[in-house]
């Protein structure tokens, strides 16, 4: 398969080398790339900020040969897509939202590994006339650069479920990293501390875009949250050890309900 890579990134690159690896003929493009370069491609993955992913689309569409498929990796799919799809609906080409779930806590092509995707979840977020032959192809691709699953859904639930998996902890642990005490965590932390900072530091311009690409879902998720932290504040407010002591059995109860 003749795969384009637009995006020199992490993602970008690591799709790179992943897809040389498999076998697949690559080539790689930045933002400022030749649209006719992209003529023979069979396969377009887009690993850009999703703002420039409408825009992007629009410069390559009239260069695109019929029967092209084009996929990006950004993180947020409701307004990716939706802005995608008036240039998608009148073309010979088929567009389909994605988002690959690997990354790192440093960013940048020098970081990009074609073992990055090994035993990861590509999501697919596809239009409701997208041919089933095309996700098809497309899980054959993803299982052969190392993916080891692939997930189908529309772009409202990725983004519902992106806001709490991934956004909401990065929020968690931006807000945890900054609690004045860190700074002397030495001799006092272990384990704990390690997971809970792990990404607290992420691109803070990338970042700022995802979340209010995704404003709505993040903010309904975050607002529980807030809620079930005043349940253990109010808690220990009111010296309640049995209120206390149900919101931990509640918490032991939920994950235990997610390892069985």
């Amino acid at each position: 398969m003749r795969v384009a890579v637009i995006g020199k990134g992490l993602i970008g690159g690591s799709f790179m080398m992943a897809a040389e690896r498999a076998g697949h003929t690559v080539s790689g493009h930045g933002r400022d790339l030749v649209p006719d370069d992209l003529c023979d491609a069979d396969l377009i993955l887009i690993a850009i900020p999703p703002s420039a992913v409408e825009p992007v689309v629009t410069r390559i569409a009239p260069f695109l040969k019929a029967g092209t498929v084009v996929v990006d990796a950004t993180g947020v799919k409701g307004t990716v897509c939706g802005r995608v799809a008036a240039v998608a609906d009148r073309s010979p080409w088929t567009f389909v939202g994605g988002h690959p779930m690997a990354g790192k806590e440093v960013s940048g092509f020098a970081n990009a590994d074609a073992d990055l995707f090994n035993g990861a979840s590509m999501i697919l977020t596809p239009f409701p006339d997208t041919p089933s032959s095309i996700l098809n192809g497309l899980e054959r691709f993803f299982r052969s650069i190392g993916f080891g699953r692939v997930v189908i859904t529309t772009p409202e639930h990725h983004d519902a479920m992106i806001a709490f998996t991934s956004q909401l902890a990065h929020v968690i642990s931006s807000a945890y990293v900054r609690e004045p005490l860190a700074t002397e965590h030495a001799g006092y932390s272990a384990g704990s501390f390690r997971d809970m900072i792990r990404v607290g530091a992420p691109d803070p311009l990338l970042w700022t875009e995802l979340f209010m690409e995704n404003r709505d879902a993040l903010l309904a998720v975050l607002d529980r949250f807030i809620g079930r932290l005043a349940d253990f504040r109010n808690a220990l407010t009111a010296q309640d050890s049995a209120a206390l002591r149900a919101q931990l059995e509640a918490g032991k109860e939920a994950k235990a309900a997610l390892t069985t």
